[in-house]
């Protein structure tokens, strides 16, 4: 590279050179950068989809890291998700970057976010918009793929991968880990100071890599925003998995018993169809597909219940909770009704009573939690599930922190999934101050420390196994109480 090439990119930005090859990101005020879009696995394409990913090939000239970069491919969902499915590529393992200081020495914590949505849809760019950088954290956000692209099993495709197949996207996070762990003292980051979080499926694909071996040492936190490991939803044998494979294969129009060479020929467009029509037997919604733990052997070797119960999830501190309302999930009354039947199992009579679905009563509504239909969903697929989480977490004597987010903001918007994320990530001055300069600063303490006391905060006490107690984020302040019980047998892995 001549050296007026050099002057002229340092002008333009600045020059880090990572393991794989030098990026050039954007100035911010204060010492700081910004970089979007950072290759860190190349492309899951061709021979290389349906497989563990790899690290790209190494580059020696300086790559532009300062614009939007493509989405993994997902069908359009609707307003959430339209942006990042029109921006759809397969060539999509990027982690972005944002820094308070550019240099090797600063050493500060790490927060590495893991998006949402369904583990069928979202991206990573835009994440590092947040300020929250001003708080001298280094904020990563990392890309996985998704959909069928991202989990799909097959026997043909266990066939020529030693007996597993699926989980590829927890393994791109994976990746993204090591990057992370090699490169991020680079971008002034502290490689033995990282925290994992995500919300909704990011919150349970942390759950997950919590669980799994092969994530051991990458990370040294964790954070699950309104997620667990499984959602209460009982997790797929590889074998299961396998038969939603070739149903798959059956809907994209394949001839029975493909190989994996014809599933690899398959053009991206037709994935994303056939991926929509499959359906898998016993799931109260079909959106539910690709975030149904699958136990390969591999990425995941039992079922998450199981390995929590053997205390075989990774020891590192946790901050875990749920928003007051989450999602309506489950239709209307009569189906509220079947569905909390099976759901609690021999306890069901007790809580039909409680949310007012018994013979002859009014269901129960409330003007903070919602009508029935909306608190046995998010009471099953997040309350729940929670609790047992928590309780597994802390029973091994690990330090667990609970929270129910419940704020309103000034602009009267209610609360549902998602909401919390406007105050973990609310820069300042942005009409949150009532709570969610307070809830940021747990989270930075958290980052900072592994702890999200700090002096000027009201104390967070742990959960216990035998008190389980948490935070609330509300309205009026901060409030300290014994964590959500509902009176039920849970039956269901968390």
């Amino acid at each position: 590279m001549s050296l007026l090439l050099a002057l002229a990119l340092a002008a333009a930005g600045p020059i880090v050179t990572t393991d794989d090859g030098p990026v050039r990101g954007e100035a911010i005020a204060g010492g700081g950068a910004v970089f979007r879009g950072i290759r860190y696995g190349a492309p899951p394409t061709g021979a290389l989809r349906w497989r563990a990913p790899v690290r790209p090939r190494p580059w020696t000239q300086p790559v532009a890291a300062v614009a939007d970069h493509a989405a993994c491919p997902q069908s359009d969902y609707g307003t959430w998700n339209r942006a990042a499915a029109r921006s759809g590529a397969e060539d999509c393992l990027f982690v972005d970057v944002r820094t308070p200081f550019l240099s090797r020495v600063a050493r500060l914590p790490v927060m590495v976010w893991i998006h949402g949505g369904g583990n069928r849809g979202g991206a990573a760019g835009g994440t590092v918009e947040s300020r929250i950088t001003e708080h001298r954290i280094v904020l990563v956000s990392i890309q996985y793929r998704l959909g069928a692209l991202g989990f799909l099993s097959h026997p043909a495709l266990s066939a020529e991968a030693g007996g597993h197949s699926g989980n590829y996207a927890l393994l791109d996070q994976q990746l993204a880990l090591r990057w992370v762990q090699r490169n991020i003292a680079r971008f002034g980051g502290d490689p033995r100071r990282v925290t994992i979080a995500g919300e909704s499926v990011g919150a349970q694909d942390v759950a997950l890599q919590q669980l799994s071996p092969l994530a051991h040492g990458l990370f040294h936190a964790a954070i699950q925003e309104s997620g667990t490991a499984g959602f209460g939803v009982p997790p797929r044998s590889l074998a299961q998995n396998e038969a939603v494979g070739a149903s798959f294969a059956q809907a994209a129009g394949l001839a029975r018993d493909p190989t994996a060479a014809q599933l690899r020929a398959l053009p991206v467009e037709r994935i994303l169809v056939a991926q929509e029509a499959v359906v898998v037997p016993g799931l109260d919604d079909n959106s539910f597909i690709w975030l149904q733990a699958v136990v390969d052997g591999r990425v995941l070797t039992d079922t998450p219940a199981r390995l929590l119960a053997r205390g075989r999830s990774n020891p590192v501190p946790l901050i875990i909770g749920t928003n007051a309302r989450e999602l309506p999930l489950h239709g209307d009354l009569s189906a509220a009704r079947a569905i909390a039947t099976g759901a609690f199992g021999d306890t069901a009579g007790v809580a039909l009573a409680y949310y007012g679905l018994g013979p002859g009563q009014v269901p129960r509504s409330d003007p903070r939690l919602g009508d029935a239909t909306l608190q046995l969903a998010t009471d099953l697929t997040f309350r729940c599930p929670t609790n047992v989480a928590a309780k597994a977490v802390a029973t091994r004597g690990g330090s667990v922190w609970r929270y129910t987010y419940d704020y309103t903001p000034p602009d009267g918007a209610a609360v549902t999934h998602g909401s919390e994320l406007r105050s973990v990530f609310a820069s300042p001055n942005t009409g949150l101050e009532a709570a969610a300069p307070l809830l940021q600063t747990y989270w930075i303490n958290f980052v900072r420390t592994r702890n999200p006391n700090s002096a000027g905060v009201a104390y967070w006490p742990r959960s216990r196994p035998t008190r389980s107690i948490e935070i609330a984020f509300t309205s009026a302040g901060t409030l300290t109480r014994a964590a959500f019980r509902l009176p039920c047998s849970w039956r269901y892995a968390p």
